[in-house]
């Protein structure tokens, strides 16, 4: 298939033949205009990578999700570092990251100084808005994705137990074992399911050497820095959020009671600050790790806010380097390709599972937000609308009814 050749060639000379700034420009769009948490930034990432730009395929694309997915740390951001280091090296990396990041991270400093708040009918009708087109983001990446990743009952009813797992479960461990049981029944029922075009080699320039650093390194930040802190105290801010980044799996909202624990339990910050920018978090595109940002604003400034972001996405980044040399080779036997068909399914069930709670069930509360995001996933789907256009429709939309009902 064409494609095949292309997306091989693109990944192949991904370190010299694209410029990191053609990274940072796309990711800093999609980092002011990525509203709706980590499953609606997957749904952006794979508008604009999988389906316009044509970086890498849907089967590529779902196993790099799946990897994030199953690691500790911020998934959407694993994707997008991972995306920039597949088109243009370390640089390129560190462009995506940078550019999805330093929006809302921008953002929530601001709002932490004063400069930021929504307030009145017509602010939280925006953000109301700004939710309804996340209902149709992540809507429209789970029929696109399940199409194409779960095309028999085999691997629709795998999906559809990783979803009755998420759904019936409040634990904060109940997605990694969605997928350890979707590699499992993957490895026994999936064997079958052969990909028509066979497996696409995704080139990541990372040696395994770079990537045993990587591991050592993790490894000792998270057992030295504890020790490290009570010899320096000035080490216990960034401890803090290196270790709730280093212990959370799922990403985006799991991290909140570990920043919970790591910031108001020593007394840093108080209830009432956390959790009015938690709601700000929510307003803002990008990354929800970047909530660290507004943390460490409140407690030391603007050093503070750069110590609680690189102390929270660190630890994310060290594992996903450790992990992606071994990736690619993994991903190639027919074992591990049963078992990535079932980790796919399973992710497909997880999204399916997050449309409903929280993206639904926070969003979706009359007739009228349901109209609103039945138009935005129409928009997007039918009319292959540019995901900028149905956010600033979906928004205006979200003022319009914040007015109308004040």
């Amino acid at each position: 298939m064409p494609d095949i050749d292309v997306q091989h060639t693109n990944a192949s000379t991904a370190s010299s033949a694209h410029s990191p700034l053609e990274v940072l420009l796309i990711f800093l769009k999609l980092g002011v205009t990525c509203f709706g948490g980590p499953i609606a930034h997957i749904g952006y990432f794979r508008d604009e990578f999988v389906t316009r730009r044509r970086w890498l395929d849907e089967q590529a694309y779902a196993d790099l999700v799946a990897l994030c997915q199953f690691l500790p740390g911020p998934a959407s951001s694993q994707v997008g570092f991972s995306l920039g280091l597949m088109r243009a090296g370390y640089l390129g990396a560190l462009a995506a990251w940078t550019g999805f990041t330093l929006p809302s991270a921008i953002a929530l400093v601001l709002f932490a100084y004063g400069a930021g708040g929504l307030s009145g009918p017509a602010g939280a009708g925006l953000v109301h808005g700004l939710k309804l087109v996340a209902v149709a983001i992540v809507a429209q990446a789970v029929w696109g994705m399940a199409r194409s990743l779960c095309p028999d009952r085999e691997r629709a009813s795998i999906a559809t137990v990783a979803a009755l797992i998420i759904l019936t479960s409040a634990s904060s461990i109940a997605q990694i074992g969605a997928i350890v049981l979707g590699a499992i029944a993957g490895l026994r029922f999936c064997r079958a399911a052969q990909a028509a075009n066979g497996v696409i080699h995704i080139a990541m320039p990372v040696s395994r050497r770079v990537g045993l650093c990587a591991l050592i390194l993790f490894l000792a930040l998270l057992v030295g820095l504890p020790l490290l802190a009570h010899a320096w105290p000035g080490l216990g801010l960034f401890e803090a959020f290196y270790r709730s980044g280093a212990l959370v799996f799922g990403g985006g909202h799991v991290v909140l009671p570990l920043l919970r624990e790591a910031v108001v339990t020593p007394g840093w910050i108080g209830d009432d600050a956390f959790l009015t920018g938690y709601g700000a978090a929510q307003a803002v595109p990008g990354p929800l790790f970047t909530f660290a940002a507004y943390l460490g604003a409140v407690i030391g400034g603007v050093p503070g806010a750069l110590v609680g972001l690189v102390g929270i996405f660190v630890p994310g980044l060290l594992v996903l380097l450790a992990a992606l040399p071994f990736w690619d080779g993994f991903r190639k036997r027919p074992a591990a390709q049963a078992m990535m068909r079932g980790v796919n399914a399973a992710v497909v069930g997880i999204l399916g599972a997050a449309l409903y709670d929280p993206v639904w069930t926070s969003s979706v509360q009359r007739p009228l937000d349901f109209g609103i995001a039945l138009a935005g996933f129409v928009l997007l789907t039918a009319w292959r609308a540019p995901p900028l256009v149905v956010v600033v429709l979906s928004a205006a939309a979200g003022i319009a009814r914040g007015l109308l009902q004040s």
